[in-house]
């Protein structure tokens, strides 16, 4: 199939200081079974939008393939109606035995398309519009959290349905999902972006030993910098008191200096800044080399949470209590009570 390449792409909403994508560049390949990965907030969903042409943005975004989104929208007038009239407005043109072929594949009947759409479940819903959404052709498709709402057995259907499948992104945090189903990441990292061949658990131990080898870096650079700054302050030091000494001194303590003397101290000063400025370029050398090695390192906060004491011990008594709406045959409850 084809390639999807993002060339120098920026995009932020208007209501934000801070750019969602800046000079993002990668590609990737429409025949990839590619898996969507970042935090909550990163742009996931932003950039699927992107693909389907609904914002506007700076840079590249270069694919001869059209794109389609799961899940569908349904509206509220909607409700009333069933996937075979709804069908047509989710993906023109699509037609409905092979949509029927793709829900035996999910195991379900046909004759889900022909009920009130109210009348499913979530997880009915979700494989009548995945049947939807695969019963086109040529179609690049974006895949947004399927098994959400979902009960297991629904989500282990969807599992073994979408691994027999290709050519798609998908978006989820249910990392069984993505080990079953991705041959590819394309990761939103906190400061970059990278696309990596393997499944979701590959990319994480990866991003492990990544991650430990950048903090050993930067510890090494930072005791480096540590002892070059302590080494250039001293040298600055010596460097200062030296030059002191040029001008004034104590006959009687140094009755052996010279006239000599003092252009020797300069030319020892000189020798003792030049080391300094050396110092001054290898902790640089170490400042640049270090800078960026934590950038994509996410960082756990420690989340303290403090009970505040109320004035008084007891917040609730009841005795006793029931519960009968009205005209109703039976009470709620009865003789209820806790403190």
């Amino acid at each position: 199939m084809a390639q999807i390449k993002v060339n120098d792409l920026s995009f932020s909403y208007g209501s934000s200081f801070d750019p969602i994508f800046e000079h993002v560049s990668f590609t990737i390949d429409t025949s990839w079974k590619l898996g969507f990965i970042g935090r909550n907030g990163k742009g996931k969903t932003t950039f699927l939008n992107l693909l389907l042409g609904k914002y506007e943005y700076s840079g590249n975004i270069s694919m001869d393939w059209p794109c389609d989104y799961f899940p569908y929208k349904i509206h509220q007038e909607d409700l009333s109606k069933n996937a075979d009239e709804l069908m047509e407005q989710w993906k023109p043109g699509v037609e409905s035995w092979r949509v029927m072929c793709e829900l035996s594949e999910l195991g379900v009947d046909a004759e889900l398309l022909y009920r009130p759409i109210r009348t499913l479940s979530f997880g009915e819903r979700t494989k009548v519009m995945l049947g939807v959404l695969f019963a086109g052709e040529n179609d690049f498709l974006l895949i947004d959290e399927p098994t959400n709402h979902l009960d297991q057995e629904a989500r282990e259907i969807v599992k073994k349905y979408l691994a027999g499948k290709k050519g798609f992104i998908l978006v989820s945090h249910d990392r069984d999902l993505l080990d079953a189903c991705v041959d590819h990441v394309l990761v939103l990292n906190r400061a970059t972006i990278e696309v990596q061949t393997g499944n979701f658990s590959s990319w994480w131990e990866n991003k492990e030993r990544a991650d430990a080898f950048a903090t050993a870096e930067n510890e090494k650079h930072m005791k480096e910098i540590g002892r070059l700054k302590s080494t250039m302050q001293q040298s600055r030091s010596w460097a200062t008191k030296n030059e002191n000494t040029k001008i004034g001194y104590d006959p009687i303590k140094e009755h052996d200096r010279t006239k000599n003397a003092r252009s020797y101290i300069g030319a020892k000063t000189k020798k003792m800044e030049s080391r300094v400025k050396v110092f001054e370029q290898r902790m640089e050398r170490n400042i640049a080399e270090k800078e960026g090695l934590l950038q994509d390192i996410e960082q756990i906060r420690d989340l303290k949470l403090s009970p505040m004491e109320h004035y008084k011990d007891r917040l609730v008594e009841a005795r006793d209590l029931s519960l009968r709406y009205r005209d109703a045959d039976s009470a709620v409850f009865e003789g209820l009570s806790f403190e």
